[in-house]
């Protein structure tokens, strides 16, 4: 009985552990959420809570600078401690469990450092008192950006549940990081835009254009070739494009309609010296010509079709390479002065600008965009958690949830999680599909095969990504796929300690393969998936003991009670009888044999005594 007792306080003990970590990383996802733009909070939440769940006297997260990493956020330190790490600039290697997890990428736990032959840094020991310690990189595409650790100041391993603990603080760190340094990067690039905007504004009435157009170049190049042609005293102006292969034109001023004509019958070509934009797009330089019937490069036959005497072409670089070239020419045969070259050199300039401003602001948008899918999915992710904490012992309306977040999020028109029930795979829950389909594969177990891709994910334990299911040779279950009308189909593995405990499938009705981030959603959502599914058995195993443990208990009692009766019975007999035979050897003067009598009498009363004592206790 206390061996049943104390098994259901440990299953007890382990359902509010893992209550306590899902709330926890709720927790840490709405610090998240709600400090999208300072990473500070989220670092410092990560490392107190990781220290609490952990059981740990100290944790801290330590952030790669340039070669090395240096400390980022910490608690539970003595000050000594803290002082030495913030002096410390760690580099990969094995003198420090940090730097292992930096060195080698994955987790790594030493269970005592005075033990470990290859630890050389005394301060962890002498100033911080550590002993176990465990560290987990914080990985962002494979490769370290940071490291947490969690120490304690006694040697005691981490269990199998507190590194994956650590493991998901660390994944949410990267996230954390990585909201901020893409909020950073859109900021940048919005007071690199201003900036630009400012400085153009301030110039020339080409700058002002630029304020008013900072998304479209065209109307800076119609205002570029207007100012060009009448402040350098000009016949005309062109402004053309180079791609790095040809030469176009993108505006023009003052052209007759008859050279207009040819220039549009030549270009797009590839540059030249035959003309003064194709030079300056080749050497990337200024290129003028005083006189260009006496220059033997240049086209004669174009400069007397145009009536022009001489030429000067700019070109507009960018980080040094040709981006295109602003060209101008007057009908007679003399200089373009150093005042003027100056101005075209400053519109080059600025048509460079307007072509990066367009670049960045396109780059913004698309930032912002990511940025902004980000945050839904980290809010939907914290719905999602709250649920569960919320129905912990409703499976049905947690998985009906997480299917229905993950379909949505991921773009899917479709979704199922298959879980195990009574020893094989069925499809539970689903999102999307008619009842037509659901009422053919309901019965049908999910068997691990290759066949569909659900199953190959449970034979393979891995995520499987079908772009079309139609030309997959090892995809065989056409007949589903004929009722269930999908092209792209997802299955991601419920995984519970290695091995698949069930698959969340997504699937789209046209051949649109799914993108890296929204496979690494399902991948979140699976794991929330196979927390409920783990915390509902722990449950049922729980009520199922309670239940053992009741009935035994009744049958003890029924057992005590029975056998205190059948005691008790012949028990009162043989007190009767020794009071008899007390009372008789006193009175015909057997005192001999009235001594070992009594001793009977006063034995069989103390037996008696004990076992209305236990009866009583049964009560209880």
């Amino acid at each position: 009985m206390t061996k049943l007792k104390a098994h259901a306080r440990d299953l007890e003990k382990k359902l509010g552990e893992a209550l306590e970590q899902q709330t926890a990383t709720a927790d840490v996802l709405k610090v998240i959420s709600g400090s999208v733009f300072e990473l500070q909070p989220v670092l410092d939440t990560l490392v107190a809570t990781a220290a609490r769940l952990c059981d740990a006297e100290m944790a801290f997260i330590f952030r790669r600078q340039g070669e090395v990493y240096r400390l980022a956020a910490n608690c539970g330190f003595p000050p000594a401690y803290e002082a030495f790490l913030k002096g410390v600039a760690l580099s990969p290697g094995r003198a420090t469990v940090t730097g292992r997890a930096a060195l080698e990428g994955h987790a790594v736990h030493v269970v005592d450092i005075l033990a470990d032959p290859e630890y050389d840094i005394p301060e962890t020991y002498g100033l911080g008192k550590s002993r176990t310690v465990l560290s987990v990189p914080l990985l962002r595409e494979k490769v370290p950006i940071g490291m947490i650790t969690v120490a304690r100041q006694r040697v005691e391993p981490f269990t199998n549940k507190q590194v994956e603990l650590v493991t998901t603080f660390a994944d949410q760190a990267v996230i954390a990081i990585e909201n901020v340094r893409l909020f950073d990067e859109v900021q940048a690039q919005k007071r690199e835009l201003s900036d630009a905007l400012k400085h153009q504004t301030a110039t020339s009435e080409v700058l002002n254009v630029i304020t008013r157009s900072p998304t479209d170049a065209q109307p800076v190049f119609d205002a570029i070739v207007q100012s060009a042609a009448r402040l350098c005293e000009a016949m005309f102006s062109v402004v053309f494009l180079y791609d790095g292969d040809l030469l176009q034109l993108a505006a023009t001023h003052n052209l007759t309609p008859e050279v207009l004509n040819k220039l549009f019958q030549t270009y797009p070509k590839r540059p030249d010296r035959s003309i003064l934009s194709g030079r300056a797009v080749l050497d990337g330089k200024v290129a003028h010509v005083p006189d260009l019937l006496a220059d033997r490069e240049y086209s004669h036959q174009l400069a007397l079709a145009g009536n022009w005497g001489s030429a000067l072409a700019v070109p507009m670089l960018r980080d040094g390479k040709p981006a295109g070239a602003i060209s101008v020419a007057k009908a007679e045969a003399v200089p373009f002065s150093e005042r003027q070259i100056q101005l075209l050199t400053t519109f080059a300039d600025q048509a460079v600008i307007a072509i990066g401003n367009v670049r960045l602001f396109d780059e913004v948008q698309a930032r912002t965009q990511e940025l902004s899918a980000s945050l839904q999915q980290q809010t939907a992710t914290a719905d999602v958690l709250k649920i569960i904490s919320r129905s912990t012992f409703d499976l049905k309306s947690v998985l009906q949830t997480l299917v229905e977040s993950a379909a949505r999020l991921c773009e899917a028109d479709k979704a199922t999680i298959t879980r195990q029930i009574g020893g094989a795979f069925f499809r539970a829950e689903a999102y999307g599909f008619s009842a037509e389909f659901m009422d053919y594969v309901r019965a049908l177990p999910v068997e691990p095969e290759a066949g569909t891709a659900s199953g190959r994910a449970l034979l393979e334990g891995r995520i499987i990504h079908i772009p079309d299911v139609l030309t997959d040779p090892n995809y065989t279950f056409a007949e589903a796929q004929k009722l269930g009308g999908y092209r792209t189909a997802l299955g991601v593995p419920l995984m519970r300690e290695g091995t698949p405990i069930g698959v969340m499938s997504m699937n789209r009705s046209t051949v649109r393969p799914f993108t890296e981030k929204q496979i690494e959603l399902v991948t979140t959502f699976a794991d929330q998936a196979a927390i409920a599914i783990e915390n509902v058995r722990l449950f049922e195993e729980i009520q199922d003991k309670n239940r053992q443990l009741q009935q035994a208990s009744e049958h003890k009692s029924q057992f005590v009670s029975s056998m205190s009766h059948e005691l008790r019975t012949p028990l009162n007999a043989i007190i009767g009888l020794t009071e008899m035979m007390v009372k008789n050897a006193a009175r015909f003067g057997t005192e001999k044999a009235q001594e070992p009598l009594q001793r009977v009498n006063r034995a069989g009363t103390h037996l008696l005594g004990l076992i209305n004592q236990v009866l009583d206790l049964s009560k209880i």
